[in-house]
């Protein structure tokens, strides 16, 4: 494994599944293992859904009150009430796909791929998959399966640990 003495690590739990929450833990993995630092990730519950080989990421908009989109030099404002009406967190989805292509940011696909081409750990959590009824065949390759003791195991020793 690690010499702890000498290696700095990193761990994150990952436990959502949209797309706007699957940014911060691969652009945080990759770039960590970018700068020598020894990375693991913790997929569970909802987080999980981010290592099937199919992905369908769509956006969060209800309880985001956050949520501003540039659109004609201003930034729009998503009210709560909108999230409400059908096809709202599909527009939503499409108009952030559409600004992250133009402004060059990559995709989920491709910080997974250099995740795991950059010898990020990833663990997804075995009772998440037994509980959602996944197949380890539906989950890309290289992950590797474990429980809460696994991420204990490694979090107790590393100098970083984030939940996301």
């Amino acid at each position: 494994m690690l010499d702890m003495e000498n290696t700095k690590s990193m761990s994150i739990i990952v436990t959502k599944g949209s797309l706007d929450w699957a940014y911060p833990p691969f652009i945080l993995g990759t770039t960590a293992a970018a700068m020598d630092i020894e990375v693991t990730m913790f997929f569970t519950f909802y987080g999980l859904a981010l290592l099937k080989k199919d992905l369908d990421l769509k956006m969060t908009t209800l309880g985001n009150p956050a949520m501003e989109m540039p659109m004609g030099g201003m930034h729009m404002k998503m009210p709560n009430m909108v999230s409400m009406i059908p096809g709202v967190d599909r527009a939503a989805t499409t108009m952030m796909k559409n600004l992250m292509a133009k402004k060059g940011v990559a995709s989920i696909e491709d910080l997974r791929e250099a995740a795991v081409e950059s010898d990020v750990r990833i663990i997804a959590c075995q009772m998440t998959l037994d509980l959602f009824e996944y197949s380890k065949d539906t989950l890309i390759d290289g992950v590797e399966l474990g429980g809460a003791a696994t991420y204990m195991e490694v979090a107790s020793k590393s100098h970083i640990n984030l939940f996301i």
